[in-house]
């Protein structure tokens, strides 16, 4: 059974305080889950103004419908967070 970690870096230089920031990253994460039905969570740097970090997690019987779906989310993440994502790393990892 293939379940896949997605991480998504973000830096949000327009965020002056943690207000603007959860606003940001909360409103990021319920698009991402309301389209895509994953799970989404704020991994890191939660008392930094200017960064974040999301984890994105699904499961499937096929790791081809995994391949899919990372693609599609890699491409609509780029198009929400535009140069605030400075990184996205995509992992299917197999478990018996």
């Amino acid at each position: 059974m293939p379940i896949l970690f997605c991480s998504l870096e973000l830096y949000l230089p327009h965020c002056h305080s943690l207000k603007e920031k959860r606003r940001v990253v909360k409103g990021t994460a319920e698009r991402l889950r309301s389209r895509f039905k994953c799970a989404v969570a704020e991994l890191e740097h939660q008392d930094l103004w200017q960064r974040s970090r999301l984890g994105i997690v699904s499961i499937s019987s096929d790791r081809r419908v995994l391949e899919r779906f990372s693609e599609k989310l890699m491409r609509e993440s780029e198009r929400l967070l535009g140069g605030d994502l400075i990184n996205c790393t995509v992992d299917i990892i197999e478990h018996e």
